[in-house]
């Protein structure tokens, strides 16, 4: 029997949730995510620093600061993970411009000149923005030019709705971050098929698919592969190294879960939400709002962290050339 990931590969585009080029050519994904996190641990792998290595001699050369040179690091990644996968490459925006229409705009216009002048078309690239109400306007704007964006940290069907009337690419709802935060607060144990998280991203495909939403829903964020037998079927996946490794590993039946042609008959209906209902929902639901701030904060602290490394190469680089 073949193994479940390669079950899977039949019913779900798999996508890598890594940075580490060797991970992405040994299990073949279709596309390939990042964050500042994926990133900043990237950087530090030996194999890696000679895409390093090109940004701080290009931000030497043109005396940039260490913002650009991230960003330039970022699109370098990004170019070269481009050469493995055949299909899209995600490049997260700064997460400090989460509440930011225009500081987002700007950035992803950016990133997309970048690639374009290193041979690397806007179709073979999706720009990721935090899910808050001003990602979700930095998307609508970017939608109309042409530029299709990663819609990340999604923890609630209010954003998920949010997004699709933005007219965004795709979404990225998490899943082990829901069971995270019911784990810690209400103490319970779940399976594959009562995980909150897996329930979560369930009812937002049943909501695009009743719909007609083209919108792409990828699931995130697994703690487990039972989240991810649970959701076979969705239209994409993002999956880090360890676990496609254990999918690849078992050969199991692995059925589908998710049928695009049948979703849940008690979807609720259309919503066409502005930004006080948006806010209200928010609010309402005290997971999604917590979960989105810490996710937010945490991508910061590793894009500081980032920051810091650039910062001390560059200094480095300027005494030894003095």
């Amino acid at each position: 029997m073949p193994s479940k990931l390669d079950q899977l590969k039949t019913m779900t585009t798999i996508v890598a949730d890594t940075g580490d080029m060797e991970s992405i050519r040994a299990f073949q994904p279709t596309d390939c995510t990042t964050n500042p996190t994926l990133i900043l641990k990237a950087a530090q792998m030996d194999a890696y620093q000679h895409i390093v290595d090109e940004a701080i001699a290009w931000g030497m050369s043109r005396r940039r600061v260490t913002t650009a040179v991230c960003d330039r690091l970022a699109v370098n990644f990004g170019v070269e993970l481009a050469r493995i996968v055949p299909g899209r490459v995600s490049t997260e925006v700064d997460a400090d411009l989460s509440f930011d229409v225009q500081g987002m705009v700007d950035k992803a216009r950016a990133y997309i000149a970048d690639y374009a002048s290193r041979g690397v078309g806007r179709e073979r690239v999706l720009i990721k923005l935090a899910s808050t109400w001003e990602g979700v306007r930095a998307a609508e704007i970017l939608q109309r030019e042409g530029i299709d964006c990663n819609m990340t940290l999604i923890f609630s069907l209010a954003q998920a709705a949010a997004c699709a009337d933005a007219g965004a690419f795709l979404i990225s709802p998490f899943v082990g971050r829901i069971l995270d935060w019911h784990v810690k607060n209400e103490g319970k144990t779940y399976t594959a098929e009562t995980d909150p998280g897996v329930l979560s991203v369930r009812a937002i495909f049943d909501y695009y698919k009743a719909h007609g939403v083209s919108t792409v829903v990828m699931g995130a964020s697994f703690r487990n592969i039972g989240e991810i037998e649970a959701l076979a079927g969705c239209d994409r996946l993002t999956i880090s190294p360890q676990l496609l490794a254990e999918l690849a590993a078992d050969e199991g039946d692995l059925p589908r879960r998710l049928d695009p042609g049948a979703p849940d008959k008690n979807t609720p209906a259309r919503m066409n939400l502005d930004e006080k209902a948006f806010r209200y929902l928010m609010n309402e639901d005290a997971m999604a709002t917590e979960k989105l701030a810490e996710g937010i904060r945490l991508f910061a602290r590793d894009l500081r962290a980032l920051r810091d490394m650039v910062s001390k190469r560059l200094e480095a680089a300027e005494l030894r050339s003095v």
